[in-house]
């Protein structure tokens, strides 16, 4: 399976105050550092902005589109980033622009468990993470479909395709504290991640 990678950054950071994205972390900023963490076990690479502009800095390779309207959740930047790359691969990781601490280990042991699926995501103590997880382009047209209906909720395209959900214990040995599942939300987080690092 060949595999692409996303990354959504048009979320309004209204618990953090100011943009994820070009929050500094090391001499990166959080987004220039999640995507040199996908495209270590992904390529090709598209980024999937809001309103906020985008941090200066991203690789030449990497192809930025926007949210066709805003405030449509995590489903619009999933189809607008398997829109863009339909015909370049068969599947894409698809992650939020504020992990910091996710490993490419971790991502190639999400495309591995997702073989013979048309989507794979980490579910933890009862908790899908649908921004940490692998999808086939081929179910764009499910996840349009439910944009159309207004149904904006990742777990409502689990229901309509083969979804695997994978296992905290499945992940231990390539990321044993889960730390490719930690989000930065808020201040706190934050400095929790740079203290983690």
């Amino acid at each position: 399976m060949t595999l692409g990678g996303l990354v959504l950054c048009g979320g309004r950071s209204l618990r953090m105050g100011r943009p994820k994205a070009s929050l500094p972390f090391g001499d990166e900023t959080m987004l220039q550092r999640v995507v040199r963490a996908v495209a270590a076990a992904a390529s090709p690479l598209v980024v999937v902005a809001g309103e906020e502009p985008l941090p200066a800095g991203l690789p030449a390779n990497v192809h930025a589109v926007r949210d066709r309207q805003p405030g449509r959740g995590p489903l619009e930047g999933l189809a607008v980033g398997l829109g863009a790359l339909v015909g370049r691969c068969e599947a894409a990781f698809v992650t939020a622009c504020d992990v910091p601490l996710l490993l490419p280990a971790f991502i190639h042991r999400m495309a591995d468990l997702a073989a013979g699926y048309d989507v794979a995501v980490p579910q933890v103590e009862g908790f899908d993470h649908p921004l940490c997880g692998v999808y086939r382009v081929s179910v764009l047209p499910a996840v349009e479909a439910l944009l159309a209906a207004d149904r904006r909720r990742p777990a409502h395209l689990f229901d309509l395709v083969r979804t695997r959900r994978v296992s905290a214990d499945e992940l231990r040995d390539v990321d044993p504290d889960l730390q490719s599942l930690f989000n930065v939300n808020s201040p706190e987080d934050y400095r929790r991640a740079l203290e983690w690092d």
